[in-house]
C-alpha cells in the first residue's frame, strides 16, 4: 500500500472555498492531512468542507491580522502543531485596461492586498513553525512578476512582491527548519468562467469570448495544453511533503510551459 505523503500533517489553506483552494484542500485530505479551510464567505465555506473533507473553517479575512493569528492559535489549540499554510486569498487584480487609463487605485490595490494577506498569513503561521522547528508555507501567483505583459494591470507588481517575500522569508526561517516555496501558474482554464472573467476584466464576459481566451491560453503553452485545478493541488502537496525537504527559496514553474524558467 502507497503511504500518504501527508500523513498526520495539519494545514491551513487561506482562500479555501475558492476553485484552487477547495481543490487543494480535497488532495491534502486524501493525502492524509487534516486541513482547516480560512476565507471571507461562511456558506461557500461550509460548503467546501462537505465537498473536501475538510476538519473545519473560520471565517477569515487575511488583511485582517488579528483573525488570522486567532485563527492560527485556534488550530494549534484543537490539533497541537500547524505544519502547512497555502495561500491563495482573492486580492482584487484588475485587468485588461491599458495602465495610462488605469485609476491608480486599481492598480495598487493588489500590491498592497496581495503583499499584506501574504505576510500576515506567513508571519502568523512560520511564528509558530518555527517554535516547533519544522513546517512549511506555499505561496501561489502567477509569474507576473518576471513581466506581465500589456493590459495587466497590477499584476506584475503585486507577483514581485510576493516573489520576494518568498525569498527572504525562506532565507530567515530556515535555519530553524522551516521552508518557503511559491508556485507559479496562470490560467487554470476549469476554473475559468464568464462571471470571474468578467470580475477581473470589469466588463460583461459571453461563454464564447471564455472559449476564445482559453484557445489563446492553450496555444501559449509549451504543451499547447493549459494546467488545471488539479495539476496545482498535487504539486502543491509535493511542495508541503517531506519529499520536497530540500526545496525552499524558490518558485515551481506550473504554466505548462507558458515561459521557460
Amino acid at each position: 500500500m502507497t503511504s500518504k505523503i501527508l500523513q498526520d500533517k495539519v494545514a491551513v489553506i487561506w482562500g479555501g472555498s475558492g476553485s484552487i483552494g477547495t481543490a487543494t484542500a480535497a488532495r491534502f485530505v486524501e493525502e492524509g492531512a487534516t486541513v482547516y479551510l480560512a476565507g471571507r464567505t461562511e456558506d461557500s465555506l461550509k460548503t467546501a468542507v462537505e465537498n473536501t473533507g475538510a476538519a473545519g473553517y473560520g471565517v477569515v479575512d487575511v488583511l485582517d491580522e488579528d483573525a488570522v493569528t486567532a485563527f492560527v492559535g485556534r488550530t494549534v489549540e484543537e490539533t497541537g502543531h500547524l505544519d502547512i499554510s497555502f495561500n491563495v486569498a482573492h486580492r482584487g487584480d484588475v485587468q485588461g485596461a491599458p495602465l495610462l487609463e488605469m485609476p491608480a487605485a486599481d492598480f495598487v490595490r493588489p500590491v498592497v492586498d496581495g503583499a499584506t494577506g501574504s505576510f500576515h498569513t506567513a508571519r502568523a503561521t512560520a511564528r509558530h513553525m518555527v517554535g516547533q522547528g519544522s513546517g512549511v508555507i506555499v505561496e501561489l501567483n502567477s509569474a507576473s512578476g518576471r513581466g506581465s505583459g500589456p493590459m495587466m494591470g497590477g499584476t506584475g507588481a503585486a507577483d514581485g512582491a510576493l516573489d520576494a517575500l518568498v525569498r527572504d522569508l525562506a532565507q530567515e526561517v530556515g535555519p530553524s527548519g522551516v521552508r518557503v516555496v511559491g508556485i507559479w501558474t496562470a490560467g487554470l482554464t476549469d476554473s475559468l468562467t464568464a462571471e470571474k472573467l468578467g470580475e477581473v476584466l470589469g466588463t460583461e464576459v459571453s461563454q464564447a469570448m471564455v472559449d476564445g481566451i482559453i484557445a489563446n491560453l492553450d496555444s501559449m503553452r509549451m504543451t499547447k495544453k493549459s494546467p488545471v485545478t488539479t495539476h496545482i493541488a498535487q504539486t502543491a502537496a509535493f511542495l508541503a511533503s517531506d519529499g520536497a525537504g530540500a526545496i525552499t527559496g524558490t518558485w515551481v514553474n506550473a504554466t505548462s510551459g507558458m515561459f521557460p524558467s
